[in-house]
Formats: structure tokens, sequence, C-alpha cells
């Protein structure tokens, strides 16, 4: 990241000695817009002082030596400053003061390790993550640093003196005052974790303050499409071209298993032929980075030849023409009134479908299925398991009592 830094002296004139007339000479250090003050130890009568330069006036003996201590001062900040960004370490007006006056092991704080955190993060959209992780860690810090305000009423809340209450009294307060959903609540406690992980790095933290805070997520049903609601999307017919756009592109996903940020950077380039002769798309996740690698099936293989020559994925070099996550949901919505489905339908709805409708529900084994997903753990996958094996549990328990007891059904007892 690209950080501003500037130094400049001036005369502290509130706090002339009575006695000599003198003031004393301070310097301010800014990096981003944040200052911080330094004595510099030496003093002037304002009538020396130059204000637009910094420095004492004329070519006295005084002059030459307060001004030669100036600019070595100067000289010495620089360096600082670009020794701390070369090592690409946490870079602030107050780490350059501490590390100029020697106070090495300077206080550190949560939020502006924080800020370091989403600063490295920013630097990397579009290689190793998305805009969307970055904006999830800009809201995670806008919640921690309303929290600090709202419960110590601080600017910031120093590393050394987290601990479990902390932890405790940030999930109480984001699922009161904020009214945020457990879950919810739990990943920006996750994200706040991952901050204290780096501290731990850095040695400036010799444990985790968090490390008896339960962090367990409430399960939830992951919302999809039957075989039936995914028929009735593909035979769907639109009266705007827009609403049929968009059917296509969450059905291409639907069966794929590729979610938004993954299918808006598809290009002609990530399809290729696979070891088994056939068609496969391989596309490195853009959430963790993991490869995702899917056969093209039939319905995919066709709306990638229905958009060949749209003139957006022509212009774009796309693969196909998928427009903006927030109106692709809105959109949806429409979608899913002409196709008759009843339930609410959002784009990453068509990557669970992908997982239970069209993999597991057919026989795809979960090994498979979350490869192609591009999980690290199998357990990710698993969840998607489960929710097949309850729809076959309720579709039994459905069969048995249509069977009733002689389990021959209700004619053989007529």
């Amino acid at each position: 990241m690209q950080h501003t830094f500037s130094v400049l002296f001036w005369l502290q004139t509130q706090k002339i000695n009575k006695k000599n007339g003198e003031a004393p000479i301070w310097a301010r250090v800014t990096v981003d817009g944040k200052r911080a003050e330094i004595s510099t130890g030496k003093k002037t009568s304002p009538d020396k002082w130059n204000v637009n330069s910094g420095r004492i006036r004329g070519n006295t003996e005084e002059a030459r030596t307060i001004n030669s201590y100036l600019n070595k001062m100067i000289v010495k900040l620089e360096k600082i400053f670009d020794q701390l960004n070369e090592d690409n370490q946490y870079i602030s007006s107050a780490t350059i003061k501490n590390i100029f006056l020697g106070k090495t092991n300077k206080q550190h704080y949560l939020l502006e390790l924080f800020r370091h955190h989403n600063n490295q993060i920013e630097a990397q959209v579009g290689k190793q993550y998305s805009a969307g992780t970055l904006e999830r860690y800009k809201c995670a810090y806008r919640q921690a640093e309303a929290f600090i305000k709202h419960q110590y009423g601080l600017e910031d809340f120093a590393l050394k003196d987290l601990n479990y209450s902390f932890a405790a009294e940030y999930e109480m307060y984001l699922k009161t005052v904020r009214n945020i959903g457990h879950n919810t609540a739990i990943k920006y406690i996750k994200q706040m974790k991952k901050i204290i992980l780096m501290a731990i790095k850095n040695e400036w933290l010799e444990k985790d303050p968090f490390a008896r805070f339960e962090m367990t997520m409430k399960e939830v049903k992951k919302g999809y499409l039957t075989k039936d609601e995914l028929g009735s999307l593909y035979k769907g017919e639109f009266e705007f071209q827009r609403l049929e756009q968009v059917r296509d592109i969450f059905l291409f996903c639907c069966y794929t298993g590729l979610s938004y940020s993954d299918v808006k950077k598809l290009t002609q380039d990530n399809i290729s032929r696979g070891l088994d002769g056939e068609y496969w798309i391989f596309v490195d996740r853009t959430k963790t980075g993991s490869a995702s690698n899917v056969p093209l099936l039939p319905v995919a293989d066709e709306i990638v030849k229905k958009y060949e020559g749209h003139p957006e994925v022509v212009n774009s070099g796309k693969l196909l023409p998928v427009i903006s996550n927030q109106k692709m949901n809105a959109y949806l919505k429409e979608v899913a009134i002409v196709c008759g489905i009843k339930k609410h339908i959002t784009f990453h709805m068509a990557r669970h479908t992908f997982a239970t409708t069209v993999t597991l529900s057919n026989g795809v084994a979960i090994e498979s299925v979350g490869s192609m997903l591009g999980h690290k753990n199998l357990k990710t996958t698993q969840i998607y398991a489960k929710v097949v094996q309850e729809k076959v549990s309720e579709d039994m328990k459905a069969l048995k009592d249509k069977l009733g007891a002689s389990g021959f059904g209700k004619a053989v007892n007529q």
C-alpha cells in the first residue's frame, strides 16, 4: 500500500519562556493524515523562526547548528519510514515516533492492526482476495470501532488489555445494540480473532485472549432448488430479456457450482478438455484460491453457446454477460415469480443446488463434490450431504404414510 508521509517543524509559541523569550521547536510526523508530535529538544525565539521553511532564519552559529540538527532528524525519520515500508511492517505516525524515541516496546492497538490487515487485503484484491472479502473485513472493522466507542468510550483498544470479557461483551453488543443474528455476530468475532493471531505472530501478544471464548455457529439449513423447481426454472419463458439472462446465469451456476465472483471472471480460456476428453471448467476460486474444476454439463454448455455472440461477451472477453450481484438478486425475485417458485431465491442458492440436487442427490461421491466446489475441508461439503439425507428421510416418512401399516398401501386393505 502507498502511504503519505511528511515531517515539518513548528514553534510552540504558547510555551514561550518568559525569561529568555524562547519557545520549544517540535516536529510533526504525518502518515496517511494521522499526526504524531515529537519534541526536538531545541529552542529559539519567535522573531528568528521562519514559519514557511520551518527553520531558523539567517546564517548565525545558532541557526546553522539547530537547522543542521533538524535536517538530520528528518533523515532519521525518513529512514525509519523507508525501513518499515521495505519490511512490510505496520506504518503509522505513532510507530515512527516510538522507534525514533527508542520505545521499541510500544503499545499496540487493535484497530490500528485491523487497518493494517485490511490495507494488505486491499493491495491484493483481484489477485489473492476478492472485493467482497475486502468489504467484509471493512464491515467487521466498522463494527469493532463502533463497539469500542460505545462500550469503552475509546478511539482504540490496547491489545494487551484484550480478554475473555471483551469478546463476551462484543458478542452481546452485536446481538442487542446492533440487532445482529448469532451466526453473523460470531463471524465478526472470528474476523477479529484473525487480527489477534496476527498480533501473536508479531509477538505483541503472548497468548490468545479469546482462547476460552466459544465461537460455535448455529446450524442453518442451506436453501436450494428441488429437481422440479430446477425444471420449472429451465422451462420458464420470459417477456423481458434481462430476466431470461439472469435465469440463464443462475442456471449455469446451478450446474457448475460456481459462485457469483467466480462466474463473473470466467473467460473462454477457463474451458478446455480434461483427461477424459470432455470439456471442463478450470478456475481458481476467488474466495479461497483453491482450484474448482467442473465438467461442463449439457445445460451449462447450452448456456455458454447461447451467449457466444452476445455483444457484452464479445466486447469484454468474458464467458457470460454477468450483471452486478445486487441486480442479479433483485431480478431473481421476478424470475421466481414467473417460474412459479415460491422460495426466496438468492444467487448463492445456485451453488447449494449444485451440491444437493444436481450432484449428491444423483449419487456423485461427496469427495468429488467437495473437489468441484473447491472445498479445502470435507466437513464443509458434509453440510450438503446432511441436507440430502434429511430430504431422503422426509421422502421415506411420506412413503411410509402412503403405504400404511401393512406396507402394501391402502389399495391392498380395501
